[in-house]
């Protein structure tokens, strides 16, 4: 089962991109965000006729998360518990049914948080202490387990190309970097580091001043595991091509391939 998550950064100007993209890479499944859509405006029935099941849990104009998959979906949930109140559609859940068995995912766009410090950098750490939480529930499951999306977070040094120039930005914080690690610390892997280790590897090129020329680029899209998912682990991968390519957002996808 090779799970993705891919930033697509709208659907309405990456419609093509994704329409070509999806016969070339063939996911099974596929985990979207930002894709800035109400549900009924997300062209649905065009990649159910491509042979994907298709989830959204979208919002106008902004943020909005989706699922395509070739394989049965159930019990999908969308939202992230915790805040009856926010109205922000960041987070929706499947389980996917494989060949050998089921696997929970979660697909996530979690606040960018700039400026920081300020309001939006406290709504970003609130919304991970709330991640968090259902992370540790989703443990006790004990089913693989994959939540993949923008996590907006660099985690180390070596996930960018100029590390100094992110030291005051939220995706960098200290603050941001240390939640990331809470998650982590409760037990999931960043499948990404399980099988590639060291610098040069990145999701994420700024459209401005020639970053992707230049490969100023940053590592904020993750796939974090289960031990019971890692068990699972076959291979990883970051599609950089992608990004060379016409339209492109500015993300790339990222994906794990599971034994499952």
């Amino acid at each position: 089962m090779r799970i993705y998550t891919f930033n697509i950064n709208g659907i309405k100007a990456r419609f093509e991109a994704l329409t070509r993209w999806l016969p070339e890479a063939l996911p099974d499944v596929v985990l979207l965000q930002e894709i800035k859509s109400v549900d009924s405006g997300f062209p649905r029935a065009h990649f159910e006729d491509m042979g994907y099941r298709v989830e959204t849990h979208g919002q106008k104009g902004f943020n909005g998360v989706g699922i395509l998959s070739r394989l049965p979906l159930e019990d999908v949930a969308r939202g992230l518990p915790g805040d009856e109140t926010d109205e922000q559609a960041r987070w929706i859940e499947a389980t996917v049914i494989g060949a050998a068995r089921a696997v929970r995912v979660a697909g996530l766009y979690l606040p960018n948080g700039n400026p920081a410090p300020g309001p939006k950098f406290d709504y970003k750490l609130a919304w991970m202490e709330r991640m968090h939480a259902r992370a540790a529930a989703l443990l006790t499951s004990e089913e693989p387990v994959v939540m993949a999306g923008d996590y907006n977070v660099i985690p180390q040094p070596e996930d960018a190309a100029k590390p100094e120039a992110w030291v005051d930005d939220a995706l960098f914080r200290p603050e941001s970097r240390a939640a990331f690690r809470r998650i982590l610390a409760l037990g999931y892997y960043d499948a990404f580091r399980l099988k590639v280790q060291g610098p040069g590897h990145y999701s994420f090129w700024d459209y401005q001043a020639g970053a992707w020329d230049r490969n100023n680029g940053i590592r904020i899209d993750h796939l974090l595991l289960s031990p019971q998912a890692a068990d699972l682990l076959e291979d990883v991968g970051i599609d950089k091509a992608e990004r060379g390519r016409d339209k492109p957002s500015d993300h790339v996808p990222v994906w794990a391939q599971l034994l499952a």
